[in-house]
């Protein structure tokens, strides 16, 4: 077969993501991935609305908590002008109270490969080994890419949709129009490796993450079992001349000018197995783009935009668009929602999202502030009308939104999945996220027109 209703480059957690929920809707999917899964990717901590929300819409969430990964129930932050660390607490917002207050810590080898075997049991043709060349056009819409098979030989597939999830490299993304734009505000720069036997947080937050701050950036602390943690440096860019040379080096001096990273370090060896025996660099990371999508292509996760890493959104960011972009393809397929209608949603919904996240942590980058005053500055970043704390925690959690025409308070996306991922049908109606927009079927894979 060469002609599908949509193909999917990429097959990541948006990529299988958006396939799945293509392809559970009953339409023909491609999806195709350049390497062979598992494979190393980095990006390991979770935000509760993948778990309870989009995991379970993809009906995948029993397997995620059968597989054993750590348990996170929040985070600890040595940040800003406080002397001591300071925790936070899924459990202490009212939306992922009770059965979705926690998520996980996971190793992406594991974690991506389950997304993708459950792609392929949805219905969806996945291809591994195959690497995207481009897109084609006809009819002033992209309708289908060129891509090279196992064999290195040069095939052509076509489709109603192109869905681009094939990340921060991407090859496609330019084809929507417009431009990436780096973010002047991160600047960054990332150096992270892999330790074994390194301290844990006291119980019940040994699963949590850590983000200390130091004076050339911050350092995340991920405890994936109870002996690997993920640990890395993000570097700001007037200090990124301590990372060039020799990276070992580098790392060894950044830890030591931490001493709470470097404390629970004390014991710790690096790991020697792969893919955890190597440190590696990533820079200039922040970014977004102009355009999210054109008439046959949209993009979703890394291959439209990322942010700064210390709320853990980039899964969250990247299964978020792609159900945002599954829904518009399915709906339009079905001929229930016209097309530009259900891709205004998407770029609306997907742009505040992202959005959320970025005008917080041009806040939270100021260090001089202390605890409190980050707490509002999520509070006023939101419109939550709720305690300031609160509206922190449903921040980034990813069950926190706004509607910025009317500044009132709305039941985040995130929180309306996990409840429907809880209750089905019995999570009741959703309301419209902006005036006169759509809201999502009972089922979570299409959008409908609200009723009067």
């Amino acid at each position: 077969m060469t002609d599908f209703d949509a193909i999917v480059a990429g097959g990541g957690p948006g990529g299988s993501t958006a396939a799945g929920l293509i392809a559970a809707d009953g339409h023909r999917v491609l999806l195709l991935e350049q390497e062979y899964l598992p494979r190393y990717q980095i990006g390991e901590s979770l935000l509760p609305a993948t778990v309870h929300g989009i995991c379970a819409l993809l009906g995948v969430r029993e397997e995620i908590e059968r597989a054993g990964f750590v348990r996170k129930h929040g985070g600890m932050f040595r940040w800003g002008n406080d002397p001591e660390p300071w925790t936070f607490a899924f459990a202490a917002s009212d939306r992922m109270a009770g059965p979705t207050s926690y998520a996980y810590q996971v190793e992406r080898t594991r974690f991506d490969t389950i997304l993708l075997r459950n792609a392929r049991r949805l219905g969806a043709d996945v291809r591994e080994g195959h690497r995207v060349l481009g897109t084609i056009r006809a009819g002033g819409r992209i309708a289908g890419v060129r891509y090279l098979d196992e064999s290195g030989r040069e095939r052509v597939a076509t489709a109603r949709f192109v869905v681009d999830a094939s990340g921060h490299t991407s090859r496609l993304h330019r084809d929507v129009g417009g431009r990436r734009e780096y973010s002047p505000d991160f600047r960054n720069l990332a150096l992270f490796g892999y330790f074994h036997g390194g301290a844990r947080l006291p119980e019940p937050d040994a699963g949590n993450i850590l983000c200390a701050a130091f004076d050339a950036g911050w350092f995340w602390y991920i405890p994936l079992s109870a002996s690997l943690t993920s640990v890395g440096a993000v570097v700001r860019h007037d200090a990124a001349a301590r990372v060039q040379g020799d990276p070992e080096a580098a790392f060894r001096g950044l830890i030591a000018d931490c001493p709470l990273i470097a404390g629970f370090l004390g014991d710790a060896r690096r790991a020697t197995e792969a893919p955890y025996d190597r440190l590696r660099v990533r820079k200039d990371y922040s970014y977004d783009r102009t355009e999210l999508h054109c008439p046959g292509l949209v993009l979703v996760g890394d291959a439209a935009c990322f942010i700064d890493p210390v709320f853990s959104s980039g899964v969250h960011l990247a299964t978020y668009s792609a159900l945002l972009a599954a829904r518009s393809i399915n709906s339009t397929l079905a001929g229930l929602v016209p097309e530009e209608r259900c891709f205004a949603e998407f770029d609306a919904r997907y742009r505040r999202e992202f959005g959320l996240f970025r005008d917080f942590l041009r806040g939270f980058y100021r260090l001089e502030a202390d605890q409190r005053s980050y707490f509002r500055h999520a509070q006023r970043v939101t419109g939550h009308e709720g305690d300031d704390r609160t509206a922190f925690v449903d921040l980034v959690g990813g069950v926190s939104s706004s509607d910025f025409d009317t500044f009132g308070d709305v039941l985040a996306e995130g929180a309306q999945l996990q409840l429907r991922g809880l209750l089905g049908d019995a999570a009741g109606d959703e309301s419209p996220m902006f005036p006169g927009g759509l809201v999502s079927a009972p089922d979570g894979r299409r959008w409908q027109v609200p009723d009067a």
